[in-house]
């Protein structure tokens, strides 16, 4: 059986199928007719293995509890050692219904109420979000914007931040987003440090682990056994293959007491055992779907060169931030001399364009523009011709 899902140009109708990204714009405060290219949700069909596996587990007709046990695992680590050459013991596994579920878990799990909780903004907002909704404090270590258009640690500050807020947990996004970076194994060793200098308990969110364009993706338990003990490794099929209403992440605690402070919190929620079709799907996808990621992942990366190369040549003002890894690409407008009012206004209602603006990543994201790049082409053009035209 060969995979029949590889034309990604194939421009595919979403609309009225119950899709967040296409079907809930006005719902969202936005004009019926945007063009939406904000939700990490790519446009493209998800592998083949993965629509046979579902079908032939929805044929058997019954749908009572259901879970898995070691082959899943052992497809989930075999992916792991395949692709990110870390190897990860079955015990250290916690299903979750998604990645953010497990920060918000860890959050509880690992700190108490008025605590402070470390970030590096601009960073996906759920992040902050998960922290303020269950009554803790953010504190920003923020990344520093490099002339060169990326983006670094300030260690010092990293550590001095630690020091004065007396943190507990610091939530790592492994490969970054917004910002694309993918960190080094030289900058994730150095975060470790610090953090097992100072009892430290690293989440690290490394969802977009398989969208690497530049360097190498380090998984950060992987790097020392101190680090093992002290991390929280989430990783999930959902953006490699764009399953995300499946509810599935594999989240790895490899030390006993963060692991059961972790289950206790689940129980607590009520969460066991999860969606049969999102357990059918993974062990598909990570079992079968290395054709379609490859592919893929290919089509992706020639994306992301077009976006470079047409921002370059067409967008005066704008700068395309180094796109190290994920398929979000990160905006900087601050050139164009527009406020962040009036670029959002722009981009919504002259463009008519559903974008992420950088605002909702924290303050150092305002004047930019987080855009999905998991699309056919045209679509990607259209949109770029969109912006290009409220820069005229």
């Amino acid at each position: 059986m060969a995979e029949r899902n590889l034309d990604f140009d194939r421009i595919i109708d979403r609309k009225n199928t119950r899709c967040l990204k296409y079907d809930f714009a006005v719902k969202r405060g936005m004009p019926e007719d945007v063009l939406p290219l904000w939700v990490a949700d790519m446009d493209f069909e998800t592998s083949s293995y993965i629509e046979d596996a579902l079908t032939e587990r929805v044929q058997e007709g019954i749908f009572g509890y259901s879970d898995v046990q070691t082959p899943y695992f052992e497809i989930v680590r075999d992916w792991m050692v395949r692709h990110h050459d870390w190897e990860p013991q079955e015990k250290w596994l916690i299903k979750t219904p998604g990645v953010v579920f497990a920060l918000a878990m860890a959050v509880k799990a690992y700190t108490d109420p008025g605590d402070k909780v470390l970030l590096q903004q601009p960073v996906y907002y759920p992040f902050s979000e998960v922290i303020t909704d269950n009554g803790r404090e953010v504190v920003s270590n923020d990344l520093v914007l490099t002339e060169d258009g990326t983006y670094k640690i300030d260690f010092t500050d990293f550590e001095q931040k630690i020091i004065a807020n007396g943190i507990k947990l610091f939530l790592l996004c492994s490969p970054h987003n917004p910002v694309g970076r993918v960190w080094t194994r030289e900058e994730l060793e150095k975060i470790g440090d610090i953090c097992v200098k100072h009892g430290v308990t690293v989440v690290s969110d490394e969802i977009h682990n398989d969208f690497v364009w530049e360097g190498t993706h380090t998984v950060f338990a992987g790097i020392k056994k101190e680090f093992a003990d002290i991390s929280v490794t989430c990783t999930s099929p959902s953006k490699t293959f764009n399953l995300a209403s499946m509810l599935i992440s594999n989240i790895f605690i490899p030390n006993q007491t963060l692991r059961r402070k972790f289950r206790k919190e689940m129980d607590r929620a009520g969460i066991s055992q999860l969606s049969v079709l999102g357990l059918v799907a993974t062990e598909a996808a990570y079992a079968h779907g290395d054709e379609w990621y490859t592919a893929m992942k290919n089509y992706v990366r020639d994306n992301i060169a077009f976006a470079k190369a047409y921002v370059e040549e067409n967008l005066p003002g704008v700068r395309m931030i180094d796109t190290q890894g994920t398929y979000l690409i990160w905006l900087d407008f601050r050139q164009t001399g527009l406020t962040v009012e009036e670029l959002d206004h722009k981009i919504i209602y002259e463009a008519k364009l559903w974008l992420d603006s950088g605002k909702i990543f924290g303050k150092t994201g305002e004047g930019f523009e987080r855009i999905n790049v998991a699309c056919p082409r045209a679509v990607l053009q259209e949109a770029l011709d969109r912006i290009r035209g409220i820069l005229q």
